[in-house]
């Protein structure tokens, strides 16, 4: 990692916001608001614009592929992907195709981020057993893999139909960049590597220097397999404002509305204040504040970890449209440029 070389990315679930009457606004219209979101990221200079997907009230977006080639054709420069797509629960072929055919339309600038998924309500949705929620994802992953090559697979597991010299069209021009998002076991470090996967750590709690083991793990591990070492990155939350009580103000009551929604179906407590000024401090893991203070916590992330990207996880429950727009405006011209600075001071 260099102070050049480091990417500056912006991840969206769709969460569905208020807007300037206080009402919910529709999913259409949190949608098209994410392609704007995307369209702005793209004019910052930003490196990456990712979508999540979920099956949920709170999130618009269940189809992030679709919305991504909306995308596509309102952007030039930015690469679009997800942040994740849920493989678990879909089908590695039928994915692989999407997302083949994104990175067409957009120029080659497709890339896909997977996951086991953190959420599981589509398992039931698509006829799935959550109690098959580890093979599913470890099977799917693989065959995913091989379909990486673009050469006709031949494949057996349990947890589909077996493939025989299949081939999967369309051919990308030069192939589909693609990480899998792991929350923090060693394991899953262990599988992305021999995989070929890029290594994408979802910190949402907590301080970054406490997954310093998993990337050395990864690259460790990488080094012993005698092939090239693959790039590391990070998702977190975050929100950029022109001050730093700005951003706290704006952010709390947000995140508070989704951290409580899906904190009663976990058992977790409610969200306090207290523990948002812990979240922001050294030893959590949310990204809020100034230009200023956001860059200090950023550059000290990325020289911790070494990474190679991070992804600012912009949207939280009701935050409104226009404060994202703002944020997103800020990261890409204070923030970024500020981290590169402090980075190539070291």
């Amino acid at each position: 990692m260099t102070a050049t070389s480091v990417q500056f990315a912006l991840d969206t679930f769709g969460d569905v916001t208020r807007g300037a009457d206080g009402e919910l606004l529709s999913d259409a219209q949190t949608i098209r608001n994410v392609v704007d979101q995307a369209v702005l990221a793209d004019e910052v200079g930003l490196s990456f614009f990712g979508v999540g997907e979920h099956h949920r009230r709170e999130f618009a977006v269940s189809s992030p592929e679709i919305v991504l080639a909306a995308a596509a054709a309102r952007t030039k420069d930015i690469h679009l992907g997800t942040a994740v797509t849920v493989l678990s629960s879909d089908d590695p072929v039928r994915v692989y195709e999407r997302f083949a055919t994104l990175d067409a339309v957009s120029n080659g600038r497709a890339e896909i981020i997977l996951g086991r998924g953190s959420f599981t309500e589509s398992f039931p949705l698509f006829g799935f057993d959550l109690a098959d929620y580890e093979i599913l994802f470890e099977e799917r992953l693989d065959l995913f893999g091989r379909l990486r090559s673009e050469q006709p697979v031949t494949w057996q597991g349990r947890t589909r139909p077996a493939l025989t010299d299949a081939d999967v069209f369309p051919k990308t021009e030069n192939g589909l960049r693609a990480w899998v998002g792991v929350g923090g076991s060693p394991e899953s470090v262990l599988r992305t590597a021999h995989n070929g996967y890029g290594l994408m750590l979802a910190i949402i709690g907590g301080g970054a220097a406490r997954f310093r083991p998993y990337v050395d793990l990864f690259h460790r591990t990488r080094d012993a397999m005698g092939v090239d070492r693959l790039p590391v990155g990070v998702h977190s939350p975050g929100h950029v404002a022109d001050s730093d009580e700005q951003a706290w103000e704006e952010l709390f009551p947000a995140m508070k509305v989704n951290r409580d929604a899906i904190g009663a179906e976990r058992g977790w407590p409610p969200y306090s204040r207290l523990q948002f000024q812990h979240d922001l401090g050294p030893d959590g893991a949310v990204y809020a504040g100034s230009p200023e203070t956001v860059a200090r916590k950023l550059a000290q992330t990325i020289r911790t970890l070494d990474l190679d990207r991070f992804d600012l996880k912009f949207s939280h429950g009701t935050l409104a449209h226009e404060s994202m727009m703002h944020s997103i405006e800020l990261y890409g011209t204070k923030v970024a440029p500020l981290v590169r600075e402090m980075l190539a001071d070291d």
